[in-house]
């Protein structure tokens, strides 16, 4: 199989379309979900029309995915996801990073190392000058990820959203990490 990216723990790898199950029970769980949709299951059919596909999508200036497959390396389970993507398909400057991860790996660290590796392989491979990522305010969990991947707050911002969900109502916050920050933090 080809990887990604390896870490002590952690797989990174190319998504496939026999990924759907995996990914069909990732989202299925309210609590994985709950700051993305208000916790509802996706339904196989959008995750087999809708969500693989954009997992799939290759990124022109990498050749490459954008959305890795996550696995233990111990144990080949999967985890779920991350995404280290940039805005413009053309330019690898600015990356957002992200996870979704199911509920049995959270609390064990999977995340912060996975956005870790991801980030020093952006600034030291892949071009990167800033990586960017937000959540719902209210999202202490994946904020603490965030500072603890060395990105540092932005801004606090009121999105658009589509359907009102339980804690939208205090908006959304912006984190980054520059090159010229992380290589001061080395």
């Amino acid at each position: 199989m080809s990887y990604f990216l390896k870490t002590d723990r952690l797989a990174l790898r190319p998504f496939k379309v026999a990924d759907a199950d995996d990914l069909v029970a990732l989202d299925g769980d309210p609590e994985v979900m709950r700051f993305i949709n208000g916790g509802r299951p996706t339904s196989r059919r959008t995750v087999e029309t809708r969500v693989l596909p954009r997992l799939l999508d290759v990124y022109r200036c990498w050749g490459t995915q954008a959305y890795w497959a996550a696995h233990e390396e111990a144990t080949g389970t999967f985890l779920g996801w991350f995404e280290f993507r940039p805005l413009e398909p053309d330019s690898p400057a600015v990356v957002e990073l992200g996870y979704r991860l199911n509920r049995a790996a959270w609390g064990r660290g999977f995340a912060t190392e996975g956005a870790r590796a991801l980030i020093d392989k952006g600034f030291t491979e892949l071009g990167v000058e800033r990586v960017t990522a937000n959540t719902m305010a209210v999202n202490t969990g994946s904020r603490r990820v965030m500072e603890k991947s060395g990105l540092s707050f932005v801004r606090h911002f009121t999105g658009d959203w589509p359907e009102a969900i339980e804690g939208s109502e205090h908006g959304e916050v912006e984190y980054e990490l520059t090159r010229a920050a992380w290589e001061r933090s080395r």
